[in-house]
């Protein structure tokens, strides 16, 4: 076999890759807001473990060099089709992004808001420091970001 010789149709990987992009997409936003906001080590192990297991899903046994263009180009044209129409379209948006969770409002801590979705205190905490605030009673919103930041609104 050749580096540009296929063990499928062309059409094959356009296929997987879509469908594998797709499926990704909707465990993304099932995990929830936090997934990869802030990266542990847990969390890039996650995501090489998942690339990998996507490469398989995408080529399957297929090692050539024309199969693993084929299936990045899919990825990155679905990409840029997606951008295209989140951005001109909010309800499109609020489905892929998500929306912003309100975690603390006018100094009370919203704990039931913290555990859906699954924020530790003590990365409150440290988002609050982060952004200069000593005292949670300065806060006026606290929100958890659909990229998975925590953003703080105070004094």
């Amino acid at each position: 076999m050749t580096m540009t010789e296929l063990t499928m149709p062309w059409y094959m990987f356009v296929v997987r890759g879509a469908i594998a992009y797709i499926g990704l997409l909707v465990l993304l936003r099932l995990a929830g807001k936090r997934t990869f906001g802030e990266l542990s080590a847990f969390d890039i192990v996650v995501l090489i473990l998942v690339g990998g297991t996507l490469r398989t899903a995408i080529v399957g046994d297929d090692n050539s060099l024309l199969g693993a263009f084929i299936g990045v180009a899919t990825i990155l044209a679905l990409d840029r089709i997606i951008a295209f129409f989140t951005a001109r379209t909010s309800s499109l948006n609020r489905l892929v992004e998500g929306e912003p969770a309100v975690l603390a409002r006018y100094g009370l801590v919203d704990r039931e808001a913290l555990r859906r979705n699954n924020v530790p205190m003590a990365m409150f905490e440290r988002a609050l420091r982060a952004q200069g605030v000593r005292n949670v009673g300065d806060v006026v919103e606290a929100r958890l970001e659909p990229n998975g930041k925590i953003t703080i609104l105070h004094r």
